[in-house]
């Protein structure tokens, strides 16, 4: 099975083309917003991204940083330990580092789907398609949706991920297209159909109209 394409690999300028005749409101966002420039790690194996994704849920950046430098100082050369390091470092251990009880069963959890399969490895996940990745994620503890399409987009650069239960995605799309109210989940699904299969680059604008 070929690898699925990625946003380092595809002509940025056509697909902002594409989005622009695909979508007038859209396409005065793009105008006012620019060129599309992610400063996104496209290139991480899903277990790398979900163990600091577990790390970082529910904490200020900083905090959150704090104990991921402190979780991986337990294993000396600063890099994200491998599943079989995990699994051999006691709790005690884990939670002395600032993890909670429920991060560390997390942690855990990952490590040992990651061994059996579950998770897979970075040249698996390349040639996994969107949806089957995303179901294979969120069989681990403390995953949802939401992580694992952030990791599809920031880890992964897959070009086609919509996360419409994105606060974010929902305020932008509120202010780009008029709204009085929030819109619902499916409200923004079905415009998104017209973005596709660049719905990715269609999500970091509606990010930007937030920013505007």
């Amino acid at each position: 099975m070929a690898s699925i394409p990625t946003l380092d690999s595809l002509d940025l300028n056509a697909v902002v083309r594409h989005l622009r005749a695909a979508d007038p409101r859209l396409a005065e966002l793009i105008r006012r917003a620019g060129p599309f420039r992610p400063d996104w790690r496209m290139n991480i194996s899903p277990y790398q991204g979900l163990f600091r994704s577990i790390v970082y849920q529910q904490l200020s950046g900083k905090a959150a940083g704090t104990i991921f430098r402190r979780v991986l100082a337990l294993y000396g050369d600063g890099a994200v330990p491998e599943p079989a390091q995990v699994l051999a470092t006691s709790d005690d251990r884990l939670r002395g580092a600032g993890l909670s009880r429920n991060k560390t069963a997390a942690i855990r959890d990952l490590a040992a789907r990651t061994l059996d399969g579950t998770v897979p490895d970075r040249a698996t996940a390349r040639r996994t398609p969107d949806q089957e990745l995303i179901d294979r994620l969120v069989a681990v503890r403390g995953v949802g949706r939401w992580t694992a399409e952030m990791l599809l987009m920031f880890g992964l650069g897959r070009p086609d991920v919509l996360p419409v239960s994105d606060l974010g995605i929902r305020k932008g799309f509120q202010l780009t297209y008029g709204m009085k109210r929030l819109p619902a989940a499916g409200t923004i699904m079905r415009q998104g159909k017209a973005w596709a299969p660049y719905r990715t680059v269609a999500s970091w604008y509606l990010w930007r109209a937030v920013e505007l």
